[in-house]
């Protein structure tokens, strides 16, 4: 493993229950070190990546984390919806079924879906959206069948060229709202979302609709890195108020896991334990204010 475990009986409590550690915020540790790792530390919760539970393989994913006595909070990504060819089309639904398969083996009830930029040549924003929802349709019959839920996260309106049309938490639930709040719901990402002056409302909006699917934390650091996809920054080093949002969430009902979820490379570049273990910190000071 990166790093030694944190010692957890050496002046510090037991994590909060509602913590969980995206794989991504320590990349630099396999599957079995980030069981071990969170074992140690008293971490209950782990949000999953897609390539990397592939690569050692899900049944084997599945067991590890079960047996280390993990819940997988998510699943990370399905999406990519907006392509124009029918064949890239039929593709990415066949990828986004398998995604959910994965997620229902690993024991999570929550896929995050990127919902994927506009194809090349295009400018139709509106085309785009309806094509995600049109995917939803699809795909919302079998998830409800694994019993695996649908979230859509909307991402910060600078990557809704290549990446996600899907902007804000309004676009989002708009999409959503179209079907049962059971199978279809959506991430609320600290790093996306903090700019929004409509955010609270459409919080709120998402907790009466029952829609919050999974909430995220990471802060926004400025000045922006060169590849902006790999700067969240640690909680507390940025603008974002990270304390405002979680009494948000828990306001309107939300009482799931928090996933810290940070792509950071100079992160990565520290033992995995060190990381884990500032986080913890982070988290009970500038997400859960505790003293």
């Amino acid at each position: 493993m990166s790093g030694s475990p944190p010692n957890r009986s050496a002046g510090r409590d037991a994590p909060s229950p509602r913590f969980s550690i995206n794989q991504q915020t320590v990349k630099q540790w396999s599957l079995p070190e980030l069981a071990d790792g969170c074992a140690a530390a008293g971490v209950r919760g782990v949000g999953l990546w897609r390539a990397p539970v592939q690569e050692y393989g899900v049944a084997a994913a599945a067991r590890l984390v079960r047996d280390a006595g993990l819940t997988v909070t998510s699943l990370c990504r399905g999406g990519f919806f907006t392509a124009l060819d029918p064949k890239e089309r039929a593709d990415a639904l066949a990828d986004n079924r398998a995604a959910i398969d994965e997620a229902a083996a690993l024991g999570t009830n929550t896929l995050v879906l990127v919902s994927g930029g506009l194809p090349s040549g295009s400018r139709d924003l509106h085309g785009a959206r309806e094509r995600v929802a049109d995917a939803l349709g699809e795909l919302m019959p079998y998830a409800a069948e694994s019993g695996v839920r649908l979230a859509i996260e909307p991402l910060h309106p600078m990557y809704a060229a290549d990446r996600c049309v899907v902007s804000t938490l309004d676009q989002a639930l708009s999409l959503a709202e179209r079907f049962p709040a059971e199978w279809v719901g959506v991430v609320v990402d600290t790093y996306h979302l903090w700019w929004d002056d409509t955010i609270g409302s459409q919080i709120r909006r998402a907790g009466a609709g029952g829609r919050i699917a999974a909430f995220q934390v990471a802060d926004w650091v400025t000045p922006l890195p060169a590849g902006v996809l790999l700067g969240r920054g640690q909680l507390g080093d940025g603008v974002v108020d990270l304390r405002w949002f979680r009494e948000q969430v828990d306001a309107c009902g939300y009482r799931g896991p928090i996933e810290v979820e940070i792509f950071n490379p100079a992160l990565w570049e520290r033992p995995g334990a060190e990381v884990l273990a500032e986080v913890l910190q982070r988290f009970d000071a500038h997400v859960m204010h505790v003293r």
